[in-house]
C-alpha cells in the first residue's frame, strides 16, 4: 500500500516536487501550511510529511526550525535537496509594464530580491502561503499582477512565462526534510540533527555562554565528529537566551556519537535529538 505523504498546497509547489523526488509512488496529500502538515503526521492522517528547512540564498526556514524545537514526538527521517529555478508568471495578455503586484512565498521573494528591485522597482511584493498559491492569487487579481513560481506551476494554472531563472544566484537550492514517527536506520553516510540550550544559573561556567558552547562543540571534535551546520534561534523566554541547532555527520547510533551526546546532555539544560537520516547531496 503506498504511503500517504503530506506536502505544502496547492499542487505545483517546490514542496510537492521534493515529495515526488523522495517517493514517486506515494499518495500526495496537500495541506495549506507547514503546521497542518506536521499535525497530519502526528495524528496519523498521513504517514510522513515534507517541509522546507533551509535555502542556499535565504538561509533557514524559521517555521520549520521552530517546529523542530517545539516538536516532542516526530523525527526527521530524510533530507532532500531540490534545485530551485524561479519563473516570473503572468496572466496571458498582461503587459510587463503594467504589473503592479508580484505574489510569491516570502522565501521566493527574498531569493529574487535583486531581480525585483532592478526590473520591477515600482511593483508591490505580496506574500503568499506558497509559490503555487501565488499563481492562483495572480490569476484572480483585479489589477495587473505577476507571480514567482516554478514553470510547472505556470503550466498547471495556465499562466504565461514572462522571465525564467530569475533567482539572484545560480545554484539556488532548497533543503527539505521528511517528518515521520521514526527516523532512519544507519546507512554509513548519515546526518544527525540536534538542538540544545543552557541554563546559565547552573554549573561552573556561570554566565559564560561562549565557554559553554565551546565545551559542547569540543565533545564532538575530540571524537572526530564533524559539524555540517550550527545556528541559533531565540529561546523566546528572555532577551539574550538562545537555542542552538546543530547538524552532525554521523548516526545517533554510532558509538562515538552515543558517547558524545551523553556527554553533551550533562553540559546542557535541554538536549533534543531530532533524528538521524541519510545525507543527501545537492541535486539529489
Amino acid at each position: 500500500m503506498p504511503k500517504r505523504l503530506g506536502y505544502l498546497a496547492p499542487p505545483g509547489t517546490y514542496t510537492e516536487e521534493a515529495s515526488e523526488r523522495y517517493d514517486p509512488e506515494a499518495v500526495r496529500v496537500p495541506y495549506p501550511t507547514f503546521r497542518a502538515i506536521i499535525e497530519a503526521v502526528r495524528s496519523g492522517e498521513v504517514d510522513e510529511g515534507v517541509t522546507a528547512i533551509e535555502n542556499s540564498l535565504e538561509g533557514a526556514v524559521v517555521d520549520t526550525l521552530d517546529f523542530l524545537i517545539q516538536e516532542t514526538t516526530l523525527h526527521v527521517k530524510q533530507e532532500i535537496m531540490v534545485p530551485i529555478m524561479h519563473c516570473l508568471l503572468i496572466k496571458p495578455g498582461t503587459r510587463a509594464e503594467d504589473i503592479k503586484i508580484i505574489y510569491s512565498h516570502p522565501q521566493a521573494l527574498g531569493q529574487c530580491r535583486r531581480f525585483l528591485e532592478n526590473t520591477y522597482p515600482g511593483a508591490q511584493p505580496m506574500a503568499s502561503l506558497s509559490t503555487a498559491a501565488a499563481v492562483e492569487q495572480m490569476q484572480a487579481s483585479d489589477v495587473p499582477a505577476a507571480a514567482i513560481a516554478s514553470r510547472r506551476a505556470g503550466d498547471l494554472y495556465g499562466a504565461q512565462v514572462l522571465a525564467t531563472d530569475i533567482q539572484d544566484q545560480p545554484g539556488n537550492t532548497t533543503r527539505f526534510v521528511v517528518w515521520a514517527q521514526e527516523d532512519h536506520a544507519p546507512t554509513g553516510d548519515d546526518k544527525t540533527s540536534i538542538c540544545f540550550d543552557f541554563d546559565e544559573a547552573k554549573g561552573p561556567l556561570v554566565g559564560d555562554t561562549p565557554g559553554l558552547l565551546y565545551n559542547v562543540i569540543g565533545e564532538f571534535a575530540k571524537r572526530g565528529i564533524s559539524m555540517a551546520k550550527i545556528e541559533s534561534r531565540p529561546a523566546k523566554q528572555e532577551m539574550g537566551r538562545y537555542i542552538f541547532l546543530v547538524d552532525l555527520l554521523g548516526h545517533r547510533q554510532d558509538a562515538a556519537m552515543v558517547e558524545a551526546l551523553e556527554s553533551v546532555r550533562h553540559l546542557t539544560s535541554t538536549l533534543k535529538i531530532f533524528g538521524s537520516y541519510p545525507r543527501a547531496m545537492q541535486g539529489t
